[in-house]
């Protein structure tokens, strides 16, 4: 039997001799699977989760953690854990990155942000493990192994590996030094969903404990959608404001405040230019190639704003990107 087989099979122990629809939904960056299901004129979602390949474990923890919180998330109907088969609530398909040309987005970030510093706030729970110094590390790897070394076949001078080097402890020590909250880890436009008037969140399972500014960076500096200057700013002062409101931070000053940010989003843009490019590498899905140079953007242009990382700001613009931009030229010739 196969695995679709396996899933139209438990689907039928759930909806009997109900007649349903099932339209698949386009996967996101995980291994996971998703449909659209119709039966009787109500939707649900169907999630397919190999446990081979995910550890189901947070998200059906998690689920519990976050919903009793009073976090609006994809309800869990069904489930057989052992073959990770999911029967889900259906939140709709609208998500905050189809309403980024609303009149009213700057308000949209303002309620998101002060849903993050209540997410913050959450309890820690066992599935949630701490983002400690090896973990920042492990995901900064990501970036040199899998961009720097797999994508654009590079090998870094010894004078660019003390850049790196550097460059890379000074991050990990900016994340360690904040308060430490729930964090959602990837706290961005397609993965807020609009639902009846209420913000919903999905793909929580990665929460863990970590640093402040991490989920307003996800949130603000979004590698799916840039920010104009002037908002951003505006928004970063209402996050500092929100977070002293909620008692997240007491003392620091805006412009701490505004470091730890900045240099929390340069750890993100990193790793997360070099998941763009293990998702194109190992996983074969080429959709996120478009998304690696913007990513890149952000490295040069921020970490150039600080003369303590201006190395390693000339490093991803001159020794890096006009590599990339060769793959990627090569790519779709």
């Amino acid at each position: 039997m196969t695995r679709f087989e396996s899933l139209q099979q438990f689907i039928n122990t759930h909806f009997g001799e109900q007649s349903y629809a099932l339209n698949a939904i386009t996967a996101d960056a995980s291994f996971r699977r998703y449909y659209r299901l119709n039966a009787e004129n109500k939707n649900f979602i169907v999630m397919d989760s190999d446990p081979k390949k995910v550890n189901n474990v947070p998200y059906i923890a998690l689920n519990k953690v976050f919903s009793e919180q009073g976090f609006l998330l994809p309800s869990i109907i069904h489930s057989d854990e052992q073959q990770g088969f999911f029967i889900l609530s259906d939140l709709g398909s609208t998500h905050l990155a189809d309403l980024l040309d609303d009149a009213n987005r700057s308000e949209y970030y303002q309620q998101l942000i002060s849903l993050s510093a209540k997410w913050a706030k959450t309890p820690a729970a066992p599935s949630m493990n701490p983002y400690d110094h090896d973990f920042i590390a492990l995901e900064l790897d990501i970036f040199k192994n899998w961009l720097v070394n797999d994508f654009i076949s590079a090998e870094l001078s010894a004078e660019q590996q003390q850049t790196w080097q550097t460059s890379t402890a000074l991050l990990i020590n900016t994340l360690l030094e904040q308060p430490t909250v729930t964090m959602h880890r990837d706290y961005h436009s397609r993965n807020i969903m609009r639902c009846e008037q209420q913000w919903a969140i999905i793909d929580y399972q990665d929460a863990v404990q970590g640093p402040l500014c991490y989920d307003l960076v996800s949130l603000l500096r979004d590698c799916y959608f840039k920010l104009p200057k002037d908002e951003l700013n505006h928004l970063l002062e209402f996050g500092y404001d929100e977070f002293k409101r909620q008692s997240l931070i007491t003392n620091e000053s805006f412009a701490q405040f505004k470091y730890w940010f900045d240099l929390t989003g340069l750890q993100r843009h990193l790793k997360a230019a070099g998941i763009f490019c293990r998702l194109y590498l190992r996983d074969g899905k080429k959709g996120y190639l478009a998304n690696i140079l913007p990513t890149l953007e952000y490295v040069i242009e921020v970490a150039a704003q600080y003369p303590e990382l201006s190395d390693l700001s000339a490093l991803i613009k001159t020794s890096v990107v006009p590599k990339v931009q060769q793959r990627l030229k090569e790519e779709q010739s």
